[in-house]
């Protein structure tokens, strides 16, 4: 993995367009509702793809905005896992009775751990994690009224690399 710089431009941007996307109104679900769920997501970035495993938790602070919890497992490959944890913010835009947008920013840690083993007593490991900005979007599609399916791509900009997630899942209001 290369070293990055860090950046307060990335961070203002981010900002910046969160701002803009959270200032319209939009009616959504309603304040109360809360969601867990589970999700597959495939991981990309610096040269290095792997698939991960997650759950989340969702609480809908006002009708249109909604708190995201998460984590996320990457499995193991080429001797490298990582994880990560995010809370993020949805401002939820519906696009039919059943279809809802939203675009998403917030804050996670990303991990990641090296180990290996190569035989002969010789084997070790080193791990990292670093704070990282989340920005991105999805669709929630109600399949029916507790159980919905949802797909998320959200940009991970982090210290040392940056990542591209893709998840696809299931929740189920409660």
């Amino acid at each position: 993995m290369t070293k990055k710089s860090f950046s307060w431009k990335r961070v203002a941007l981010i900002f910046a367009i969160a701002t803009v996307t959270m200032s319209t109104t939009a009616v959504a679900q309603e304040k109360g509702d809360m969601a867990a769920g589970g999700n597959l997501t495939l991981g990309s970035g610096d040269s290095y793809t792997n698939v991960g495993i997650g759950a989340k938790f969702r609480y809908n602070v006002t009708a249109p905005l909604r708190l995201e919890g998460s984590f996320t497992y990457f499995l193991k490959k080429d001797y490298l896992n990582m994880w990560d944890l995010s809370v993020n913010g949805h401002w939820l835009f519906p696009a039919g009775d059943r279809l809802t947008l939203y675009p998403l920013a917030g804050l996670g840690i990303l991990g990641w751990k090296y180990s290996y083993d190569f035989g002969w007593g010789v084997d070790g490991s080193a791990s990292d994690s670093d704070i990282a900005f989340d920005l991105g979007g999805g669709v929630d599609f109600t399949l029916t009224g507790n159980i919905s399916l949802n797909a998320e791509l959200k940009y991970k900009i982090a210290d040392h690399w940056d990542r591209l997630l893709l998840s696809a899942g299931v929740t189920y209001k409660f």
